[in-house]
């Protein structure tokens, strides 16, 4: 006989509407009495009456994720997340990859709209602007969260990092390397590229150092873009000697293109990327980089969307942001050549 509530309650000495509660996140319940309540569902192998449950409540019990590159470790690491909150409550990932593509953006939300979904999380690729007028957000029927990218201007529940901070702290630490010619590798035009620029400027104010604009080259997001980027660094009159790229497959590509000039990394040029992903310490040269938490940022934004979801009324809305941390290795350890 299948597992019902009722038998989760009971053998948990608590009433039925605490474990359905407990199964739907809601605010009402501690965590301590949460996490019991999941795990002896679990335990008893409970599976919920998902046609009697949305008839019930009016529910599909499924969220969309629309991310611009799922083959991107980051973003498989974000989706993961999200992934591992939703799972226990009940509800259906459905993961939609847009390559960056605004109008695959547009076009995908649409759609799972028209499949009544519960809510969205996205990253978007979309300007504010255009956010702001697509009728899925218009309308707010439809809850939604945004990770990773928030557009300038505009107002929306966001869970992501401290970009402005990230960009500071990895061009501080080459810094304190003793380089002095930092470029940077930035992003695509989104809103967190913008933000780790303005770091990266502010960590040269600070240390007295001039920037300098031609050191700021656009490289997109992949490591073929970050070869490119990288070959027309070293092309300049006066090469840097240190650079802080926008993303570890950004930095992989720059690794790559120092290794093939005949120069050495770090001895000649030194790198730092972003993220953490899970290769960037078994590359030639394993990378420094900075950790973006991207597991604990799919699960905060999986955490939020459940309590717009789950709102009757509407709540201002609340960016979560994650601290980034620095992990230093080969790549950038020019200091330890020094000794």
């Amino acid at each position: 006989m299948a597992t019902r509530m009722k038998d989760i309650a009971v053998d948990l000495g608590v009433s039925l509407m605490t474990v359905s509660k407990a199964l739907r996140n809601h605010s009402d319940i501690s965590e301590e009495t949460r996490a019991r309540v999941l795990k002896r569902a679990r335990e008893l192998n409970y599976e919920p009456n998902w046609i009697a449950r949305s008839l019930a409540t009016r529910r599909t019990y499924m969220v969309g994720v629309v991310i611009p590159d799922l083959m991107h470790s980051f973003f498989a690491e974000v989706a993961k997340g999200i992934a591992r909150h939703l799972d226990p409550l009940g509800y259906q990932v459905v993961i939609s990859n847009t390559d960056e593509n605004p109008a695959a953006e547009r076009r995908q939300v649409d759609l799972l709209v028209a499949r009544h979904i519960d809510g969205l999380i996205i990253a978007t690729a979309l300007p504010s602007w255009k956010l702001n007028a697509h009728p899925a957000f218009e309308s707010r029927a439809t809850p939604y969260v945004l990770i990773d990218r928030l557009p300038a201007g505009l107002e929306a529940n966001y869970v992501g990092v401290r970009d402005e901070e990230l960009g500071e702290m990895a061009t501080a630490h080459l810094l304190a390397q003793g380089c002095r010619r930092v470029a940077h590798l930035r992003g695509p035009a989104t809103a967190n590229s913008a933000g780790r620029v303005r770091g990266y400027k502010r960590a040269l104010s600070r240390a007295g150092v001039e920037f300098h604009p031609e050191y700021v080259v656009q490289a997109g997001g992949g490591d073929m873009s970050g070869f490119t980027a990288m070959q027309h660094l070293l092309s300049l009159p006066s090469r840097p000697d240190a650079v802080f790229c926008y993303n570890d497959p950004v930095a992989a590509g720059a690794i790559q293109a120092v290794l093939e000039s005949g120069l050495q990394v770090p001895a000649d040029v030194a790198i730092i990327g972003a993220g953490n992903v899970h290769y960037s310490d078994q590359l030639r040269v394993p990378l420094s980089t900075i950790d973006q938490s991207s597991g604990l940022l799919g699960e905060e934004a999986a955490g939020l969307l459940v309590q717009c979801i789950e709102a009757k009324t509407p709540a201002k809305h609340s960016h979560i942001l994650i601290p980034p941390r620095l992990i230093v290795r080969d790549s950038s350890r020019r200091a330890a050549l020094r000794t």
